[in-house]
This record gives C-alpha cells, sequence and structure tokens, in this order.
C-alpha cells in the first residue's frame, strides 16, 4: 500500500487516502481466503444468533408460529416469576461458595504439586485425571457414591457412628453435593495455579529466607501477589463457568425432573433450558439469555475494576 499527498476537508487535516496496489490486494484476497472459515462460523454460529435472540427476546415465540413483538413483556414476566428469582438464587449460591471454594483447593494442591517430592509426576496425573473424564460419566460416578443407601460415602461414615444426610434428596445438601463434585475436577485450574507458581522468582525466594522469612512469610508476601494474575483470571472464568452450571444439575433431575429436590437444583441455565426446549417459550428463554449476559457483563467489569488492589503484574 502507498500513501497520496496531504488532503484537507473545510480546512481539517484528513487521513492519507490509501492506494491499494496489486501486490496488496492479492495479500487482502488471500488473507480473507485463509481467515473465509472462522468468519463464516462466527457470523453463522455466533453474530447471527446471538443478533436472533436479542429479538427474540421482545416476542413471544413458539416453534410452531411466528414471533409476535411484544416489547419488554418478557423482562417484566421475568422479574414476577418465582422460579427465576429461585434460579438465580440458586445460581448465586454457587458462585458464592464453589467458586472461592474452588479456587483456595486448587491453590492448596498446586503448592502440594510444586514441592520436589519423589513421584511428583504421578501425583500431578492423578490429580488433573477427574478433570478429563466426562461430565455425566463423573455425575452419575458421585450419585453413586452418595447414595444414601447404599452409596460408599454414607457407607463409610456408618463405620465411624455418623449417620450419613440424604445428598442429593435432601435440599439443604444437594448444592453442597454439588460442590463437592465440582472441586473433585478442578484438575484445569491445578494445572493453571502450578504454571503460575514455577514462573515466581526462586531470587525472591531465596532473598526472603535470608532475610529471615518463614514459609507463610514467603508464601504471604512473595507467592500469593506474584500468581494473583492467575487468580484473577481464575476467578472470573470460575464465575462465568458457575452461572452457566447446567450438565450436573440436568444428570441429577434426570431430565425429566429438573430442580429437584424441592427446586433446589434449579439452576438459572436449567431453567433456562426447561423455558426454551420443554416450554417451547424461546421468546423467554432469550430474554433470560441477556439478562445472564448482562449480570455477567457488570461483574466481569467490576472484577477488573476492582483487580488493582490485589493484582500485581511483574516487569
Amino acid at each position: 500500500m502507498e500513501n497520496s499527498t496531504e488532503r484537507k476537508l473545510f480546512g481539517f487535516k484528513l487521513p492519507p487516502k490509501t492506494v491499494w496496489t496489486k501486490r496488496a490486494k492479492s495479500d487482502l484476497r488471500t488473507g480473507l481466503l485463509f481467515l473465509s472459515p472462522w468468519l463464516i462460523g462466527f457470523l453463522a454460529f455466533t453474530l447471527y444468533p446471538m443478533v436472533v435472540s436479542f429479538y427474540y427476546s421482545f416476542t413471544i415465540y413458539h416453534s410452531k408460529r411466528a414471533p409476535e413483538w411484544v416489547g419488554l413483556q418478557n423482562y417484566a414476566n421475568l422479574f414476577a416469576d418465582d422460579k427465576f428469582w429461585i434460579s438465580l438464587n440458586n445460581t448465586l449460591y454457587m458462585v458464592a461458595i464453589a467458586v472461592p471454594l474452588g479456587l483456595f483447593a486448587s491453590f492448596v494442591c498446586a503448592l502440594l504439586l510444586n514441592l520436589k517430592v519423589r513421584g511428583q509426576a504421578f501425583y500431578r496425573v492423578i490429580y488433573f485425571l477427574p478433570s478429563i473424564v466426562p461430565t455425566v460419566a463423573g455425575t452419575i460416578l458421585f450419585l453413586w457414591l452418595l447414595n444414601p443407601q447404599v452409596g460408599l460415602v454414607n457407607t463409610v461414615l456408618a463405620k465411624v457412628g455418623i449417620d450419613g444426610p440424604n445428598w442429593m434428596a435432601d435440599p439443604n445438601w444437594s448444592k453442597p453435593a454439588l460442590i463437592l463434585l465440582g472441586m473433585w475436577g478442578m484438575g484445569g485450574t491445578i494445572i493453571i495455579y502450578l504454571s503460575g507458581l514455577q514462573d515466581v522468582p526462586q531470587s525472591l525466594i531465596e532473598a526472603a529466607e535470608l532475610d529471615g522469612a518463614n514459609w507463610f512469610q514467603r508464601l504471604w508476601h512473595i507467592t500469593i501477589p506474584m500468581v494473583s494474575p492467575i487468580t484473577l483470571f481464575n476467578l472470573i472464568t470460575g464465575m462465568i463457568g458457575m452461572f452457566q452450571y447446567f450438565a450436573q444439575a440436568y444428570v441429577v433431575g434426570g431430565g425429566d425432573s429438573l430442580g429437584r429436590p424441592l427446586n433446589s437444583t434449579l439452576f438459572y441455565s436449567v431453567y433456562l433450558y426447561q423455558n426454551a426446549f420443554l416450554y417451547l417459550k424461546m421468546g423467554y428463554a432469550s430474554a433470560m439469555a441477556w439478562i445472564l449476559f448482562i449480570i455477567i457483563l457488570i461483574l466481569t467489569l467490576l472484577l477488573l475494576k476492582v483487580s488493582d488492589r490485589f493484582t500485581y503484574y511483574s516487569g
């Protein structure tokens, strides 16, 4: 590409006009050709569905009839829907409890896996393996382990004189049980933390040791600040993932009784699925999807805004 001489409009300087050479045009066509599979996929499977769902959120739309414009009625109905608030409260519970607990447990496991001990590689593989188990298979396995009558967990508790809870059959224990299930598959977060721990400069650790800092002081003043960007990343991705929590709750509900027991596992994405594919209320479900998008966007921006207070970027 070549630039022509300076141009002006009403006395204001304009950017120089770009003159495209044959070589530049050829490079552009070649670049667009290689980008076309991704562009077509993005337009067809991301941008178009987003635009259409935004339109549907202002309509009453069932799969058997054309959309009917109703303005903000879907949003007004949502805020008056008791199940909407139940699903949102259940999801916020998981975000507030499961995400911080998962971050803490992942960090502790990463610290242990970073120790120079015999069999280090073996332990790392063992901790990571559960994260590659298919979600449905892992959930079914946990349903068996937590079975109130014949499950391994309650059997072991009974051996030591503890009366185990009903777990998934008890609305007070169903969400804690799902949190345990989520922690079982936190291998990906552990690996991310482990990579961050290995990037902590050893010179800082050694200098702190020479100054007389004990293990906890080195952890608190050096290690944790150095991996704080990773904590922020895991926090945001964990929050987004938990707001979209679906597969495990769907398996627990058996597909036909979602939310059992007593709507304690009726999470936001589960209720969205019910409205879209069981009740065929596509417009209502689209409104739910956009409210979820707004909630996630606001919380993500807030986390990024306050992250300067606890995040340290080296260099």
